[in-house]
């Protein structure tokens, strides 16, 4: 897109710039080798010059359609950058995940010791404790499969942004991410937005190579001027040899031109309606982006404030009446499960919180929040 963008601003010196003058050679074949008359011969240069205000039309229209290039360019900097933070909170959520599992399973195998300890003592262990134990053990080991290979692919989609082999060895994500509430206001990034997405920019300055391209369909009504010299010796007379002369077109095709009119007319309509179009749903997009960070600032302040707080006091108090005998073993394994889950989501509602900040940052044109 880079490149398209250079290619579409050497554009203007191509379509500003003048034709190539014309030189002709004419030559009076009858009066070779003739004894009554003499030769001779007709040298002729002649220059083309449009009727004024073609050549700006034409220019306006190459440096408008070359800085809608640029915009897409940046476009396309916004959704790279967005597909990057993106893939980073996939390998964050993951690599966190595996931390949950790991230390479950760590916990899980405490509590097979301790089952196992039960039921060889007096303390009345059954052998259903070690059952229900090896299959809460065998569900996180399947998870982990799942986990690593989730890791695997945020791994490969992070090193083919970074054209690297999908296999190469990435570092592994920091756990501290920000997650303190922004309050982003609405009115004020819709309007950030109106003024930096470059989709948006891009579709004004289409707009504007419409206008000049009406211009110019106006302007073909108008004759273009051919300028000209010539040195005649065809002429016998010596006064008459050097010679001067003018050109024109006559512009007598009215309904080819007025055909290019509307099709440029049309064409200029369009676009004014798709930048509408647009203009409506970028309001939209950022509205529904920042109702989406909002809730997941919320969600992330749920669950930092009490749930995760909660979560552990249930395990540690399941521990404590299981080694007292008020609850069943069966008790004790649903919370560590509750506590695995909560944590889980904890770190999928940080992940979901970044990539939506990251969305709400491209949908706002990269405007600062």
């Amino acid at each position: 897109m880079t490149a398209a963008w250079h290619a579409a601003q050497t554009r203007y010196p191509q379509v500003t710039a003048l034709e190539d003058p014309m030189f002709g050679v004419q030559v009076a074949p009858g009066a070779f080798g003739s004894n009554t008359v003499n030769g001779g011969y007709r040298l002729e240069v002649s220059q083309k010059i449009p009727w004024p205000g073609k050549r700006d039309a034409r220019g306006q229209g190459a440096l408008a359609e070359a800085r809608a290039a640029g915009n897409d360019v940046d476009d396309m900097r916004l959704q790279l950058a967005e597909t990057a933070r993106s893939a980073y909170f996939d390998y964050y959520e993951v690599e966190r995940g595996l931390d949950v599992n790991r230390e479950g399973l760590e916990l899980l195998d405490k509590f097979h010791e301790e089952a196992e300890s039960r039921r060889k003592s007096a303390a009345g262990g059954s052998e259903q404790e070690l059952f229900q134990t090896d299959v809460e053990i065998g569900t996180q080991r399947e998870r982990k499969l799942t986990l690593e290979r989730r890791r695997a692919v945020a791994i490969a989609r992070i090193n083919t942004l970074l054209h690297l082999p999908p296999d190469a060895p990435l570092p592994a994500p920091s756990k501290d991410v920000s997650r303190a509430a922004t309050s982003p206001d609405a009115a004020v990034l819709r309007q950030a937005a109106l003024e930096h997405r470059p989709d948006l920019q891009a579709l004004a300055n289409r707009i504007a190579a419409d206008r000049a391209a009406v211009a110019l369909a106006k302007k073909e009504f108008c004759p273009d001027v051919e300028l000209m010299a010539a040195y005649d010796t065809i002429w016998q007379e010596r006064p008459l040899q050097p010679q001067v002369g003018i050109r024109v077109n006559l512009p007598v095709q009215h309904a080819r031109r007025y055909a290019a009119v509307a099709e440029a007319e049309s064409r200029l309509a369009q676009h004014e309606a798709e930048l509408a179009r647009q203009t409506d749903q970028v309001n939209f997009q950022v509205q529904e982006a920042v109702a989406q960070v909002q809730e997941s600032e919320k969600i992330v302040a749920l669950y930092e404030a009490k749930t995760l707080r909660a979560a552990r006091e249930n395990v540690e108090a399941a521990r404590r009446s299981f080694g007292v005998a008020k609850i069943p073993f069966l008790s004790l394994i649903e919370a560590q499960r509750g506590l695995v889950m909560v944590q889980d989501r904890y770190y999928e509602a940080v992940a979901s919180l970044g990539r939506r900040r990251a969305a709400l940052e491209r949908v706002v044109g990269g405007a600062s929040q």
